[in-house]
C-alpha cells in the first residue's frame, strides 16, 4: 500500500487497542521456535508472526468452539495457510486426533474481516500522485492507480461445469488489484473459474468505483482479457506501428508485476494451491491469506525458498465476442502512445 509505514502500523494500535487483559510482557507463543523453525512452519518471520497474533487475539475473544487455546487456533490456522496441511509437530504439540477445519475457518473469518483495514486502495491526493509516478518512471505508462491480477485458485471438489477455466482444471478466481511493489489494494468475493475477465470487472464493486472516477482520473492496467474502457488500459491488438509496440512492451512489463504477486502469493500461503470447495469459508481463506501477504511485505518478509522456481499458469477468459469499443478510450490510449512512446514530444 502506498500510505506512509508509520501510519500503516499506527493500524495496529488501533485493532488491538489498549485492552488491559493484553499483557505486552507475556510470553509469545512462538517463543518455544528458534527463527528457522519458525519460518519453516509459518513462512513469516517472529515479528510478523507476533504482530499478526497480537491483532488475532483481540478479535477472537468470543470464538469459544474448542478447548484449545487461542494461540494454538492461530498457530494452527497459520500453519496450514503456510504449508497446506498441518506439521505433525503442532498436531502432536496440541494433542489434536481429528482435522482442524473449524479452526481454519473460525481464524480465517477473523482475518478476512481485517481486509478493510490492511487492504485498501490509495485515498490521499498526495498517495494517488506517488503510485502514479512511480509506475511512469518503471514502464513510462502515466496516471496508473493500480494492476488488476485475476487469481486462479484451484478447488478439488464441487460443481464442475462453470468451475473449469481455459486451463482444464475447476478453479475459483478473484479479482485482485495492487500496485508496484506488489501489495494488494483490492481483492473481490470468488467466482467460478470460467468467468470471463471483463465479467469479474463489470459486475465488481470496485470496478463500478474505478470506472466512476470515484478515485480520480487514473488507469488500472488490465491483460487482454479486459476491454478497454474509459479506466481500464489494455494493450494494442494486432499493433503495426513502433509506438504502438513500444506501447505494448510497457505495459507487458507492468502487467508481469502482478503475475508476480500471484506466484509470491500462492508461494508463500501453499494452501492456496488447492482448495475445497464450500465458497464463502475459501473466499475468507483467500482474503485472510492477501491480509498476511500485505502484512508479511510491510515486514519485507523474505519469499521462502525455491520461489524462482514456482511456475501457477494463470487461465486466460477473454470473452469470444468483444463488444464495441468506445471511441473515447481509444481516442485516450492513442493519446498516451502519442505523448510517451512516439518520441514526438520528447
Amino acid at each position: 500500500m502506498s500510505d506512509p509505514l508509520p501510519v500503516w502500523f499506527a493500524v495496529q494500535a488501533e485493532l488491538v487497542g489498549h485492552d488491559e487483559e493484553v499483557d505486552s510482557q507475556s510470553r509469545s507463543c512462538f517463543d518455544c521456535y528458534d527463527d528457522a523453525t519458525l519460518f519453516e512452519m509459518f513462512h513469516l518471520t517472529r515479528a510478523c508472526l507476533e504482530f499478526v497474533a497480537d491483532i488475532v487475539r483481540i478479535r477472537m475473544k468470543k470464538f469459544l468452539l474448542t478447548s484449545l487455546s487461542l494461540d494454538a487456533m492461530i498457530m494452527l490456522t497459520l500453519n496450514f495457510y503456510a504449508r497446506g496441511s498441518h506439521s505433525a509437530a503442532l498436531r502432536n504439540r496440541f494433542d489434536l486426533k481429528t482435522n482442524c477445519d473449524d479452526i481454519v475457518i473460525t481464524v480465517s473469518e477473523v482475518l478476512a474481516g481485517l481486509s478493510d483495514q490492511f487492504i485498501t486502495l490509495p485515498l490521499t491526493r498526495r498517495a494517488k500522485i506517488d503510485m502514479a509516478h512511480m509506475v511512469e518512471d518503471f514502464c513510462g505508462i502515466p496516471d496508473v492507480l493500480g494492476l488488476l491480477a485475476p487469481a486462479h485458485f484451484k478447488i478439488t471438489e464441487g460443481p464442475l461445469e462453470l468451475y473449469v477455466n481455459s486451463l482444464g482444471f475447476t478453479s475459483v478466481v478473484c479479482q485482485i488489484i495492487c500496485d508496484l511493489d506488489g501489495n494488494i489494494l483490492s481483492v473481490e468475493q470468488c467466482c467460478a473459474g470460467g468467468t470471463h475477465e471483463q465479467d469479474l470487472w463489470g459486475t465488481s464493486f470496485r470496478g463500478r468505483e474505478i470506472e466512476e472516477e470515484l478515485y480520480g482520473r487514473y488507469w488500472v492496467i488490465g491483460g487482454e482479457g479486459y476491454d478497454l474502457s474509459k479506466r481500464v488500459l489494455t494493450p494494442v491488438p494486432h499493433p503495426v506501428k513502433e509506438a504502438q509496440m513500444k506501447f505494448n512492451a510497457a505495459h507487458a512489463k507492468i502487467h508481469e508485476v502482478a503475475r508476480a504477486m500471484v506466484r509470491s502469493l500462492k508461494w508463500r500461503f501453499r494452501c492456496l494451491t488447492e482448495l475445497g470447495f464450500e465458497q464463502h469459508k475459501l473466499t475468507n481463506v483467500i482474503k485472510a491469506c492477501c491480509v498476511l501477504h500485505n502484512i508479511a511485505m510491510k515486514f519485507s518478509v523474505p519469499l521462502p525458498q525455491g520461489h524462482e522456481m514456482f511456475e501457477d499458469p494463470q487461465p486466460r477468459n477473454p470473452r469470444s465476442e468483444l463488444a464495441g469499443i468506445c471511441s473515447d478510450a481509444l481516442k485516450a490510449r492513442q493519446d498516451i502512445i502519442d505523448y510517451n512512446f512516439s518520441g514526438r514530444f520528447s
